[in-house]
């Protein structure tokens, strides 16, 4: 093939409307000279047979972005591009039977409304006036987005590869990709049976095949694309002279009907509906040896499999009649790509350098036109305008086997429009990762939550205490674990409490010089040997990647402590920037820790502890001595905001320092209590309130920084401009008039009646005795006594910002007594 491609600066694997996405906005960004490969033609995997709804909706602020940006797009792009497509802009009605589901609605409407989106809240009767074939009796409200719809999906395809072709990128169909290689210097070599191209980036956005395609990424460090692949049926109607004489009569079709209480939507296909359910009952493929996955299915698809949809199909009739005077055309049952929470991948390959993903997109018409931005922000800004840590590959690691991600798919699909309530943990696929402390816990009564595949003890019930998946089904504040979270809380404030942190992330760097990379990376001072401080990453823009604790071991040797879903995140901000003779490597399975914590924590521990000096002061780390005589380390710090140590030691010597605590009186406490008991304190969590939304000036930092030290770490220079001229947004905490229920993340702030920021995080502070909301407002409203509103599911809450400084223990006497 004389014009075959020898060389490009990037090759997409993949040539649905997610990889032509890809392509196109990596030429609008410039890199015109990339490749996109087809094993056979455009949009042949689940894009052809994809039903080609266009939602913004979402309670994900990232998604909702994505999903935005994409409906953006789609109404400029044909004019753009000079291709015609059919973009129907219908608005969609979603249906609620329950207060829950409206308060859900009106979580999003808000999110919405900040992102610029008109979203309404109808009541029953309004709905009806906008689709007049419905019956109402039995619903409590609807949200009506003006701007979803539905779009053909191969023109869509189509219009973003002519867009990229004009740009001069390259598509080369029926090409499959057969294997890559990588070289000394990170570039690549993408095989084809046409010949090989020779590249700097490899992106895979091969859909349901990305799996496969991800297995050549092995030997270059790459792991098992987490994923499974679900059947999905839509069935379309006979044509329905009601709704011809509708269309006709009024110009328009109806909007897209999603009734998410029963799990359907409902869209009107010319004449007709088109019926897509998302059933409980519902069906994996090319998840066992008997059902393996094909080498090619393009443009295929599967037999119809009625029954598993039946009582939907006819719950979906009563609700708008007009759909069971026509019978089936046509059923449509074809493959998509599911991760475990439903949400693609999008970002950096784990553990690959210079590869991405952009694959596995359960909803890839809606998301295919921002995931394209975000692909290309990624590799040609190293960094994305939104925080995607939602879809970032790396919030999986080494606990995502078949056998997870087949349970969690089908969980997520079976759940499709689930509401996603604060305190419910989804049962599927659980205890992948136990300490031995796993049975101690589940014997003084802990309700377990999974962080990072390791099981953590949420709250602990006492006998009769309501632990069904049922009484987490609420917004509010209320339920069986609230007096549980108090009681806890106030063992810490008054007396002693302990808490497992199973699956803190430990790094270790070393190597020549190992100190002086770290600091190179870091905005914050390091400490000396033998104390402990927090540090915090920036990105080139000075937004915070990351915040790691630090301990400094010697010029040639630092260790740090992250987050236990950032493992794989923060490790390679480390990894990926070491120069020759520098190693990080992870230590996280070999330490348990074991927060103690109180104002009788120095009187209990002085009982138990050996070579340890429990007067050091705060922020200082022991390494050599004992606990209930088993070697353990201590690091006099405390996330609850009282007098307390952690204890690190294995995790074989662990439950025996556990029931020596236990006999001394100290109450274990879980992550709930400690989220309440850090929000009094202003700690920021990661990927809450601490993310590349913001930059480390803006979360108020400022005491942790050394903007004048001599190394050049990365966002320096912004971050001074930035302190020159002033931030433009400022974090605050709010005592907030709150109800029932406390701010949830991505909250809208309001002020005057204008929206000036928006929660990161909030919840009930039980030494304080009010709720509180952590966030970011104008620079000019974040002075102390400043009133606002905080939306919380749609009700505005007056709210008073707060003293930069903790409300409780302001001083922090209490954590250096």
């Amino acid at each position: 093939m004389p014009d075959f491609p020898k060389k490009a600066r990037v090759v997409v694997i993949g040539g649905g409307v997610v990889g032509a996405s890809s392509l196109y906005h990596l030429a609008k960004k410039g890199w015109s000279d990339c490749v996109l490969l087809e094993k056979n033609e455009l949009t042949a995997g689940s894009t052809w047979h994809a039903a080609g709804n266009v939602p913004t909706f979402s309670t994900s602020w990232a998604v909702m972005n994505m999903q935005r940006y994409s409906t953006e797009l789609y109404a400029r792009l044909g004019d753009e591009v000079d291709y015609p497509m059919n973009y129907h802009v219908t608005g969609s009605l979603r249906l609620a039977h329950s207060k829950e589901r409206m308060q859900e609605f009106q979580r999003a409407a808000s999110m919405g409304r900040y992102q610029g989106m008109d979203i309404e809240i109808l009541t029953p009767e309004e709905t009806r006036a906008r689709y007049p074939f419905l019956e109402t009796h039995d619903l409590v409200g609807a949200l009506y987005d003006p701007h979803d719809g539905d779009i053909d999906p191969a023109q869509l395809t189509q219009a973003l590869a002519k867009g990229a072709r004009d740009m001069g990128a390259r598509i080369v169909r029926f090409c499959p990709a057969q294997g890559v290689t990588q070289h000394d210097n990170g570039t690549w070599t993408v095989h084809t049976p046409k010949g090989d191209i020779a590249c700097d980036y490899v992106v895979n956005a091969a859909g349901y095949y990305a799996q496969r395609v991800g297995e050549w990424f092995k030997p270059y460090g790459g792991r098992t694309v987490p994923m499974m692949v679900m059947s999905h049926q839509y069935l379309l109607s006979e044509e329905i002279p009601e709704i011809e004489t509708f269309t006709k009569e009024t110009g328009k079709k109806l909007p897209l009907l999603r009734d998410v209480d029963v799990s359907y939507y409902l869209r009107q296909e010319k004449h007709g509906f088109n019926l897509g359910p998302y059933e409980p009952n519902c069906k994996a493929h090319w998840a066992t040896d008997d059902d393996p996955m094909p080498d090619d299915f393009s443009f295929q698809l599967w037999n119809d499999d009625l029954d598993r949809i039946e009582d939907i199909v006819t719950d979906a009739m009563e609700r708008v009649p007009a759909l069971g005077t026509a019978g089936v055309s046509r059923v449509i049952n074809g493959p998509i790509p599911y991760a475990p929470d439903g949400l693609p991948l999008i970002g950096p390959m784990p553990g690959v350098k210079n590869a991405f993903e952009a694959c596995v997109f359960t909803f890839g018409i809606a998301q295919g036109g921002g995931a394209g931005k975000v692909l290309a922000e990624w590799i040609v800004d190293g960094a994305t305008e939104w925080d995607m840590w939602a879809c970032d590959p790396r919030r999986y690691t080494d606990y995502t086997d078949h056998d997870y991600c087949v349970q969690k798919g089908m969980e997520v699909y079976g759940n499709e429009y689930a509401m996603h309530f604060p305190r419910h943990e989804w049962p599927a696929a659980r205890d992948r990762k136990l300490s031995p402390l796993h049975p101690h816990l589940q014997d003084a009564g802990a309700v377990f939550g999974a962080y990072n595949g390791w099981e953590r003890a949420n709250w602990f019930a006492k006998p009769g205490d309501d632990t069904s998946l049922e009484a987490t089904h609420t917004w509010g504040r209320s339920g069986p674990w609230e007096a549980r979270i108090r009681e806890e809380c106030e063992a810490v404030r008054d007396h002693c409490g302990m808490l497992p942190i199973t699956g803190f992330t430990r790094l270790k760097v070393e190597g020549p010089g190992a100190r002086d990379f770290v600091d190179g990376l870091t905005a914050s001072r390091l400490p000396n040997e033998g104390r402990v401080s927090l540090a915090y990453f920036p990105d080139a823009r000075g937004r915070c990647l990351t915040e790691m604790s630090v301990m400094v071991h010697g010029p040639d040797e630092v260790g740090l402590i992250t987050a236990a879903v950032a493992q794989w995140h923060d490790a390679e901000i480390l990894s990926r920037q070491a120069p020759d003779g520098i190693t990080v490597t992870d230590h996280t399975k070999d330490v348990e820790c074991l927060l103690v914590t109180g104002p009788k924590a120095r009187d209990i521990l002085s009982k138990l502890v050996e070579g340890h000096d429990l007067n050091l002061p705060w922020l200082s780390a022991s390494f050599e001595g004992c606990v209930a005589g088993q070697d353990a380390a201590l690091l006099r710090v405390s996330f609850a905001g009282e007098l307390g140590w952690e204890i690190h030691a294995s995790p074989e010597a662990m439950p025996a320092i556990w029931v020596a605590l236990l006999a001394e009186g100290v109450k274990p406490f879980g992550m709930y209590a400690l989220d309440a008991l850090r929000i009094e304190k202003g700690y920021k969590a990661w990927k809450g309130d601490l993310s590349t939304d913001y930059s480390l000036l803006e979360l108020g930092l400022d005491r942790f920084l050394n903007l004048d030290k001599p190394q050049d770490f990365p966002g320096k220079v912004a971050l001074k401009a930035e302190a020159k001229v002033g931030s433009k947004k400022r974090f605050v905490t709010l005592i907030v008039d709150a109800g029932n229920a406390d701010a949830p993340y991505m909250s809208c702030i309001w002020h005057d009646g204008q929206i000036v920021g928006e929660t990161t995080s909030g919840g009930w502070g039980y030494r304080v005795n009010a709720s509180i909301a952590l966030g970011m407002v104008r620079t000019d409203l974040a002075e102390p006594g400043t009133e606002l509103e905080v939306e919380i599911y749609g009700e505005r809450c007056h709210a008073v910002v707060q003293p930069d400084q903790p409300l409780w223990d302001p001083n922090n006497k209490r954590l250096r007594a």
